[in-house]
């Protein structure tokens, strides 16, 4: 059963949640609109230990707000389960920073263990690809995830990094660091795995599609990196080439033309 109470600040406990990090001019910001009235109560349980609603709490006391509203939960709830409702509240939030869900991910794996990324993701309903985006960062370097924790650089960059082997990581997050672009990065890493590991090239590569078309790829010794790599340039300049209005056979030689000039 749930009752809706006005409670003193202090009758509040707080266990470690998902957020690590309080803004206090937002915090204070928020402290000020509860003053005016409270929309949203924060949970907790009998004896006061808080489910969610560490935020507004926070931002209470910053006030001097005396009492807030909360909802009072007497259903039984386990540590274990009081976490995982914790955290799964947390993730959603848009304010809360990459590393602190990163840390959330691992932590519900951890109070999970018979949970897959696939599972984790269900849990969350965010789309796979985001949960190993977010874990990934477990794989990098101490370094790149100090500068997660700090906000130097964003999850998508860090998911890139971790990709690459260990002890070539910081050169990659030093090329971040001066403004190399998300996909400048990944082919960073690319190249790096094309020279770590060895591959078949190729001077041509055929490759026929199921709708009839087909797509002839030319170089120097390419590899599948290469080609991907080829692909995507070209699949941009099109792109391009149709917002101008331009047709097939003048952006075949607008391409020519760049190729000539060494893509200027």
């Amino acid at each position: 059963m749930a009752t809706l109470v006005s409670k003193s600040l202090n009758w509040f406990k707080v266990e470690s949640q998902a957020r690590r990090c309080f803004d206090e001019a937002e915090l204070r910001q928020l402290g000020e609109s509860l003053k005016v009235k409270q929309l949203q109560p924060v949970l907790a349980r009998p004896d006061g230990m808080l489910i969610a609603g560490e935020r507004r709490l926070r931002a209470a006391k910053i006030v001097g707000l005396k009492e807030l509203l909360a909802v009072v939960s007497d259903e039984p709830m386990s540590e274990s389960e009081l976490r995982i409702f914790q955290l799964t509240e947390n993730v959603h939030r848009a304010d809360l920073k990459d590393a602190e869900k990163w840390h959330a991910c691992e932590e519900l794996l951890r109070l999970n263990p018979q949970w897959s990324n696939k599972d984790l993701a269900s849990h969350l309903k965010l789309s796979e690809g985001t949960v190993s985006k977010y874990l990934a960062a477990g794989k990098a370097v101490p370094e790149v995830q100090q500068a997660l924790e700090a906000g130097e650089i964003g999850i998508t960059a860090v998911y890139e990094i971790s990709r690459a082997a260990s002890e070539k990581q910081a050169e990659l997050l030093a090329l971040k660091r001066n403004g190399t672009s998300r996909d400048d990065l990944a082919s960073h890493v690319r190249r790096q795995k094309q020279d770590d590991a060895p591959q078949v090239r190729m001077k041509r590569i055929l490759c026929p599609l199921a709708s009839g078309v087909s797509i002839t790829v030319s170089g120097n010794e390419l590899s599948l990196d290469d080609l991907i790599e080829a692909l995507g340039d070209a699949q941009k300049e099109a792109r391009k080439a149709r917002e101008q209005g331009l047709d097939a056979k003048t952006f075949s030689a607008v391409m020519k033309d760049k190729a000539k000039k060494g893509g200027a």
